[in-house]
């Protein structure tokens, strides 16, 4: 009647998983994920993830962010490299460097410091730290 079968267990897949540092909550270190992060609280750290990087209305991030997509709607102040798109919402105050493939940014965000768009202008995958040269004759 009743079986126990362990191959129908779900394994969850890491890159699925959705992280959420809740409003109210303050959190001093560095994040590294495969997953989603939403921060609603503080962070003082840098965030590097594969997935998708979104900080709220109320969020603060203090330190550099590594992701595949952002959406700012709080404060961040660091450089950010986003593989993908970088949407700044109209309650957004970015303080620091963009390096970004697509940039979108709303009416009414503040945007303070350099911008570099276009996937051949940085390497992401190490944060924009090794520019790439073209040979010359």
């Amino acid at each position: 009647m009743f079986t126990n079968n362990n191959d129908t267990v779900r394994k969850t897949d890491p890159s699925s998983a959705i992280n959420m540092i809740g409003a109210g909550t303050v959190i001093t270190g560095d994040i590294k994920s495969k997953g989603d992060i939403r921060v609603d609280g503080s962070l003082n750290g840098s965030i590097d993830t594969e997935g998708k990087v979104v900080v709220g209305q109320g969020g603060i991030v203090e330190g550099d962010v590594v992701c595949k997509d952002a959406d700012i709607a709080g404060v961040l102040k660091a450089k950010i490299s986003v593989s993908q798109l970088l949407s700044l919402k109209s309650s957004a105050k970015l303080n620091g460097d963009i390096i970004t493939n697509k940039l979108s940014i709303e009416p009414g965000a503040s945007f303070t410091g350099s911008c570099s768009m276009g996937a051949v202008i940085k390497d992401i995958k190490d944060g924009g730290k090794s520019e790439k040269r073209e040979k010359t004759a």
